[in-house]
């Protein structure tokens, strides 16, 4: 049986508020093109894609979806971390270049009617950003995490606090998320996407788990000495929870069907899906 460090205590998902920041100016796809991991020139007025931005060891800080509002306008929503430290950060490498960052304050973030992917609209001072079979509404009359499910089962992460600049891009599956570009030029932790990508060699990847109870986001399920569970986002489904879990290769097989002891309470997990790098 393998064991959880630390303990967590099984609980319910906690809500998430939306966290937005804004880059505007003359040089603002310039600047985000030189700082993310994605190609922000292609991204059309009133489309947002996938991004991420990295530390020079390739490391993912943040990862969010980034909004062309204006011609020279962009807005990221984060999945995870907060705007005002970002900002701050980002701040350093402005130097003279016509931008303007702006962390707006957290507000309600709900789940919107059926919206193609990559779509975002704006109503008033909220954005719809369209999920396929559902959108994300930034500033919603009501917050909801209606979203979380479909999200978990589309493989896309939302990430814990200990998961901030602890991630490689390959495991989140950035590369299919198409946040990391491998012909754009430099960007922080450029060597290090392009040398993962053309010679392979890491060893954790992401999967969708189904879980017998709910866990906390950020919960590490260790197996002995040999690596370890991530959680990173949950969900429910009726009496099940689906989460997003980080896992080591050599583990993923021997993970099939594992029983996990948790404050003397048995949890039984199994592997839904794996996505690649």
């Amino acid at each position: 049986m393998a064991s959880a460090l630390p303990s967590p205590r099984p609980s319910m998902a906690t809500h998430h508020s939306a966290q937005t920041l804004s880059i505007e100016g003359a040089d603002a796809l310039a600047f985000a093109q030189a700082q993310f991991s994605g190609n922000v020139h292609t991204l059309a007025v009133g489309q947002w894609q996938f991004n991420a931005w990295l530390d020079a060891q390739g490391r993912v800080l943040a990862l969010f979806h980034l909004a062309r509002v204006a011609d020279d306008g962009l807005l990221l929503l984060l999945r995870g971390g907060d705007t005002a430290s970002m900002a701050q950060s980002l701040q350093r490498f402005v130097f003279r270049a016509k931008v303007r960052l702006t962390a707006h304050a957290p507000i309600s973030l709900g789940t919107g009617p059926a919206l193609d992917t990559y779509a975002v609209t704006r109503e008033g001072d909220g954005y719809t950003f369209g999920c396929g079979d559902h959108s994300l509404v930034v500033g919603a009359n009501q917050e909801s995490d209606d979203w979380r499910l479909s999200q978990v089962l589309a493989g896309w992460p939302w990430l814990p606090a200990d998961a901030l600049g602890a991630l490689l891009p390959p495991a989140l599956s950035l590369e299919r998320l198409r946040a990391v570009s491998f012909d754009k030029g430099c960007y922080p932790g450029q060597e290090i996407v392009a040398r993962l990508h053309y010679r392979g060699g890491h060893k954790r990847h992401m999967h969708c788990v189904v879980l017998s109870q709910h866990l906390t986001g950020g919960t590490l399920l260790r197996h002995g000495d040999k690596g370890a569970v991530h959680l990173l986002q949950v969900a429910g489904e009726g009496a099940r929870a689906l989460a997003l879990a980080v896992i080591d290769d050599e583990l993923a097989g021997a993970l099939e069907n594992s029983t996990f002891d948790i404050d003397g309470n048995v949890i039984t997990m199994h592997i839904e899906e794996s996505w690649p790098a």
